[in-house]
C-alpha cells in the first residue's frame, strides 16, 4: 500500500491536467505537496481544494525564467523544511514550423529546452544537493513522452528532442545516486485525457478520432493512469527499477 505519511512532495506543473491528478494521489495517501504553477493560480487553488487545502500550497513560478527553479526550491523547502520527493511535470508543447523565422525556430527551442529539460535538470540538482546536506535520501520522477522514443509532428522537433534528453537524465541520476539512496525513474505518457487535449478537440475535432486510432486500447488514457504510475515510482516500493521509464500509452508504441 502507498503511504506518503510525513513526506513532502514538490510537484512542478500541478495545477492542471497530470500534475493535478498526482497532487492528487500523493495527499490521498497521506502526503502534503507543494504545487508549483506558472501562471494559472485560480488552476492551482482548484487543485489544492480538491485534494485538501491543509496539505497543499501553491507556489507560482515562471520556469521559462533562468533562475526560477533555485528560487521555487527555496520556496518549496520553506514551507515545512524538507522536501522528500520531486515530480518534474511542468512542460511545454510549443510548436514550430521548418519554415518560420528565425525568431520563432530559436524562441521555441529556447521556451522548450529552457521548461522542459533545464529547469528540470536545475530542480534535480536542487533536490540532490539537499538530501546530501540532509543526509537522506529521495525520490525523482520526471514526466517525459512516448515522443522521446518514436518522435513527434513535424513541427515539434523541440518537444521530441527535451523529452529525450529527460530519458538521458533520468538514467544519468539513477547510475549516479542510487548507492546514496536518490531514486531517480521517468514515466512516458502518450496521448492524456487533459484540458489541454479537450481544447485541441475543440480546434480540430478530427483530431480525437486521429489520435485514438493509434491506440489499440482504443481510448484515450486519464491523467489518474499516470499519476498512479508516478505515486507508485515515488513511493519507495520499487527501489530497484530506479533509472527505468515506464511507458504509460495504451500501447501505442510498445518498446
Amino acid at each position: 500500500m502507498i503511504d506518503f505519511s510525513g513526506k513532502v512532495a514538490l510537484v512542478t506543473g500541478g495545477s492542471r491536467g497530470i500534475g493535478a491528478a498526482t497532487v492528487s494521489g500523493i495527499v490521498s495517501a497521506g502526503g502534503s505537496v507543494v504545487v508549483h504553477y506558472g501562471s494559472n493560480r485560480d488552476a492551482a487553488e482548484k487543485t489544492a481544494a480538491d485534494a485538501g487545502t491543509d496539505q497543499c500550497y501553491l507556489v507560482g513560478t515562471d520556469l521559462n525564467e533562468a533562475a526560477a527553479a533555485s528560487g521555487l526550491w527555496a520556496a518549496a523547502i520553506g514551507w515545512k523544511g524538507h522536501i522528500d520527493i520531486l515530480v518534474n511535470n511542468a512542460g511545454v508543447f510549443y510548436p514550430a514550423e521548418v519554415d518560420c523565422t528565425d525568431a520563432h525556430w530559436r524562441e521555441a527551442w529556447q521556451r522548450t529546452l529552457q521548461i522542459n529539460l533545464v529547469a528540470t535538470a536545475d530542480l534535480c540538482r536542487e533536490a540532490i544537493n539537499h538530501w546530501r546536506e540532509k543526509g537522506a535520501g529521495g525520490s525523482i520522477v520526471n514526466v517525459a513522452s512516448r515522443a522521446a522514443f518514436r518522435g513527434d509532428g513535424p513541427d515539434y522537433w523541440s518537444y521530441a528532442a527535451s523529452k529525450g534528453g529527460i530519458i538521458s537524465l533520468t538514467k544519468t541520476l539513477a547510475r549516479a545516486y542510487s548507492a546514496e539512496g536518490i531514486y531517480t525513474y521517468a514515466v512516458a505518457p502518450g496521448f492524456v485525457a487533459t484540458d489541454m487535449a479537450v481544447e485541441s478537440f475543440a480546434h480540430d475535432p478530427a483530431l480525437r478520432d486521429r489520435v485514438i486510432s493509434e491506440i489499440p486500447m482504443g481510448e484515450i488514457a486519464p491523467a489518474s493512469d499516470i499519476a498512479n504510475t508516478i505515486c507508485f515510482l515515488a513511493s519507495g516500493l520499487a527501489t530497484h527499477a530506479t533509472g527505468q521509464t515506464i511507458d504509460v500509452n495504451g500501447a501505442s508504441y510498445v518498446r
